[in-house]
């Protein structure tokens, strides 16, 4: 599947596997300065590029980098960054900083990763019960921590 891309950005980078296994594609800031993003707070970091997969069943999806989070405490302050089919804008990548220091984050500095999944459509059915589980309504650690 291709996925068409513009650049919005002079310094934008087109986004790379690390390793041809890899489940993500590396993403790239494209900030014209450096930008700085002190502990607790949350900043947003420019990609540089707008997208447009040539699916409309499919879903880009932004993950943290393992890296950054274990050893600098930085992580996507939305968990996951969903861009939908349909988005033409430019990425950006909300970054939270859960370390201890203030992190900088350069032009050129991989921040994210992005996947490319499939997307079932659903459609949403009003009904008198639901089937019986074993689980049933228990939620929030009702199967508990060990096995």
């Amino acid at each position: 599947m291709q996925i068409h891309f513009i650049k919005c950005r002079e310094s934008a980078a087109v986004p790379t596997q690390a390793t041809p296994m890899s489940a993500g594609h590396d993403l790239y800031a494209a900030n014209e300065e450096p930008i700085v993003i002190p502990r607790g707070e949350i900043r947003r970091i420019p990609i540089g590029i707008a997208a447009a997969p040539e699916r409309k069943d499919v879903v880009m999806l932004i993950f943290p980098r393992s890296g950054l989070a274990a050893k600098n405490g930085i992580a996507l302050a939305n968990a996951v960054g969903v861009i939908d089919p349909d988005y033409r804008g430019e990425i950006q990548v909300p970054l939270i900083n859960h370390g201890n220091e203030d992190f900088t984050v350069s032009c050129g500095m991989r921040i994210a990763q992005l996947i490319v999944m499939p997307v079932l459509s659903q459609e949403w059915t009003p009904a008198e019960s639901l089937d019986e589980t074993q689980r049933g309504s228990g939620g929030f650690g009702s199967s508990g921590l060990n096995q």
